[in-house]
C-alpha cells in the first residue's frame, strides 16, 4: 500500500521553494535544494510539482496572491481615487523597505528568463499587466484622478524605479507619487505625503 503524503506537504515544499527562489534567483536553485529545504524526499517533490516550471508557476502565483491581498487591504480604507492611488503606492513602499528585499519578484523572474513564455514567465507578465491596468483605472477610469496616459506612465515609472531603487528612498516616491496628484487634483493628494 502506497503512502499518502502528510497534510500540507504541498505548502511545505511550496514554502521552501518560495524561501529559496526569492532568496537566490529560481534559475540559481536546484530541485535537490529544495528537497533539502522542505525536508522531503525528492519523489515527493515530483509527485507534487512534476517539473520546476510548474513549481516556479507556483511560487509566483502564491506571490501574486500574497501581494494582492496586500494591495487590498491599503485600497480597502479610501473611497476615493487619490486616496487609493497613494495607498497603493505606499503600500509598494513598505513592502521594498522590508527587511530581506531582493527586489520585485516578477521583475526578477523575467530578469533571469526574458525570452521564456512558459507558465512562469505568464504569471509574472499577467501580474505586471494587471497591476498596471489597476493603476491606470486609477488614474484615467471613470472614476479616477482624471489624470492622462501620460500621468499614468510617469506614476509606473515611480513604481518601477520602487522596485529597484534603494529602500531608503522610498518615501521619496510616495511624496512624487502625491505630488503628481496634488497638481492634477488639487485637494486630493490622498495619504503618505511628509
Amino acid at each position: 500500500m502506497a503512502r499518502s503524503p502528510a497534510p500540507g506537504t504541498r505548502d511545505t515544499i511550496l514554502t521552501a521553494a518560495a524561501g529559496l527562489f526569492y532568496e537566490y534567483g529560481v534559475r540559481a536553485v536546484g530541485m535537490a535544494q529544495v528537497v533539502e529545504a522542505a525536508g522531503c524526499g525528492k519523489n515527493l517533490l515530483y509527485k507534487h510539482f512534476p517539473s520546476k516550471a510548474e513549481l516556479a508557476a507556483a511560487y509566483l502565483t502564491l506571490t501574486r496572491h500574497e501581494r494582492e491581498r496586500s494591495a487590498a487591504e491599503a485600497l480597502r480604507w479610501f473611497p476615493d481615487p487619490a486616496g487609493q492611488l497613494t495607498a497603493l503606492v505606499t503600500e509598494i513602499a513598505d513592502f521594498v523597505r522590508r527587511p530581506g528585499y531582493r527586489g520585485c519578484p516578477f521583475r526578477n523572474y523575467l530578469t533571469e528568463f526574458p525570452g521564456d513564455d512558459d507558465e512562469p514567465a505568464r504569471v509574472a507578465r499577467s501580474y505586471l499587466a494587471d497591476s498596471r491596468a489597476r493603476m491606470d483605472r486609477l488614474v484615467t477610469g471613470s472614476e479616477g484622478i482624471g489624470g492622462d496616459e501620460l500621468l499614468a506612465d510617469r506614476i509606473w515609472l515611480i513604481v518601477n524605479g520602487l522596485h529597484t531603487g534603494p529602500a531608503t528612498q522610498a518615501q521619496v516616491a510616495v511624496d512624487w507619487v502625491a505630488e503628481l496628484i496634488r497638481d492634477r487634483a488639487p485637494g486630493r493628494a490622498g495619504i503618505g505625503t511628509a
